[in-house]
């Protein structure tokens, strides 16, 4: 019985190496596109990843100019990458990349996701400087500081004379 599982394990393990080595060998076509980081702010750079990508290409998006997508030396899965940087106009939202590889081209759909810039609430970073309101406030501050300073001055005086 033991001899048997230990067949049978072993005969799928051979199973799995035979399926595998094949498409491992057959990658001329671009495959597996990684995009880092998959939410970024406008005028960020993405590093962009493709499998099977031998000889370097082009990556393109309606979010960033075509990049020229160069060959890493010494990698196993024939491996080409590049940077790209996200344009200071782009919309907020998800967009595709696609890659051009010796003339075979791929599509990931909603491979990365644009943010816009962030809205705080009151004192946000909407206005530059001081806004008539802060200036009012600011005022009235330094207003009651003074006759709260002067008011605690005016009664030290009376208690000498006491």
């Amino acid at each position: 019985m033991r001899n048997t599982r230990a067949l049978a394990v072993a005969g799928a393990a051979v199973a799995a190496l035979g399926l595998s080595a094949p498409a491992a060998v057959a990658w001329d076509t671009p495959s597996n596109i990684v995009v880092l980081p998959s939410v970024i702010a406008r005028g960020g750079q993405l590093t962009i990843t493709v499998d099977g990508c031998r000889h370097g290409g082009t990556a393109t998006s309606n979010a960033f100019s075509p990049t020229k997508l160069s060959p890493v030396h010494g990698s196993s899965r024939e491996t080409a990458r590049g940077t790209a940087t996200i344009n200071s106009n782009a919309r907020p939202g998800p967009y595709d990349i696609t890659v051009n590889c010796s003339g075979k081209r791929m599509t990931k759909p909603q491979a990365f996701t644009v943010i816009g810039g962030v809205r705080g609430g009151i004192g946000g970073s909407s206005t530059t400087g001081a806004t008539p309101t802060d200036m009012a406030i600011g005022g009235g501050l330094v207003a009651a500081a003074v006759g709260g300073g002067g008011v605690f001055w005016m009664r030290r005086r009376a208690e000498r004379r006491i």
